[in-house]
This record gives C-alpha cells, sequence and structure tokens, in this order.
C-alpha cells in the first residue's frame, strides 16, 4: 500500500471540494442572516427610533436609524432601486452558487456573506419600507449586520480577484 507523504496527506484534506464550499456558502449565508435578523429584532424591541445607548465608549454606540437610502443614507427614499439591486445581487450570488460552487474558501465566505447580508436588508426593505441600522461608531455612518457581512464579502471577492492576478 502507497502512503502520501504526512504533508501531502495534510494539504488534501485542508482542500475542499466545491460541493462542500457550496455548502458552507449557503450555510454561512443562513448564519449571516440570522445573526443580522436577530440584532435587528433585539434593537426594534429594545430602542426608540434615534435612540442610542453607549456600548463600549467611546468607540461604540447602538443607535436605532431607519435608513430609506442606501449605504451611508445615500439616495433616500429610492426604495424600488434598493429592491430591485438586492434581487439582482441575490440572483446572481444564487446563480453562480448554483453554477459554478466557490474553488476556495474565500469565495464560498464571500458569497454566503453577501448573500446573508443582502436577503436580511431586503427583508427589512419589504417588510418596513426601511432598513434597522444600529452600530454606530460616531465617526462612520450608522450601519448593522447585514452591511458588515455584504462589506467583507465583496472585499473577499476582490482580494481573492488581485491575488489570482
Amino acid at each position: 500500500m502507497h502512503r502520501l507523504p504526512a504533508d501531502q496527506r495534510a494539504e488534501e484534506q485542508t482542500v475542499s471540494s466545491p460541493r462542500t464550499l457550496r455548502i458552507q456558502s449557503w450555510l454561512i449565508g443562513g448564519l449571516s442572516l440570522l445573526a443580522d435578523r436577530l440584532t435587528k429584532q433585539l434593537v426594534m424591541a429594545r430602542f426608540h427610533p434615534g435612540q442610542s445607548l453607549p456600548f463600549f465608549p467611546p468607540l461604540l454606540r447602538l443607535t436605532y436609524v431607519q435608513n430609506t437610502g442606501a449605504a451611508f443614507g445615500v439616495l433616500r427614499g429610492q426604495q424600488f432601486l434598493f429592491i430591485v439591486i438586492s434581487v439582482v445581487v441575490i440572483g446572481w450570488v444564487s446563480r453562480e452558487l448554483l453554477t459554478r460552487p466557490p474553488t476556495e474558501p474565500r469565495i464560498a465566505w464571500a458569497y454566503g456573506l453577501i448573500l446573508g447580508g443582502a436577503v436580511g436588508n431586503l427583508i427589512d426593505r419589504l417588510r418596513l419600507g426601511y432598513v434597522v441600522d444600529f452600530i454606530d461608531m460616531r465617526v462612520w455612518p450608522v450601519f448593522n449586520v447585514g452591511d458588515s457581512a455584504i462589506t467583507v464579502g465583496v472585499a473577499l471577492l476582490l482580494w481573492e480577484a488581485m491575488r489570482r492576478r
């Protein structure tokens, strides 16, 4: 019986199959969506719009904001546009996962984070007419867990694209 060297066996064990990476993407998407929904529900249950509470002074406050715009409050009141963009992004990521599963763990994470964040913010827009934001770093516009997931996911995709070049 021929055995692979230990370092080659370890490398083969860490390389995930496309199927495994696809499942990881869906799982990460679900977990990021769950984290987004739970945190928003907690904020809406315990805060009034505009209410703010020091969380980790002076760096972080929890401030309940009803954002009718995009990131940073840009293009306020353009709900239809943001709903269309969200549906397109969700459709694109879903199509990628179904037709071309990720080949790298970073891509699996990126797709999952973007998917979970986009779905979470879309749910807010459809149900409430605005997105619930609450993470207030005082030097940055108020944002939420879904926004963070999307930002990290896009950063991972950009990192992977630059790494491949």
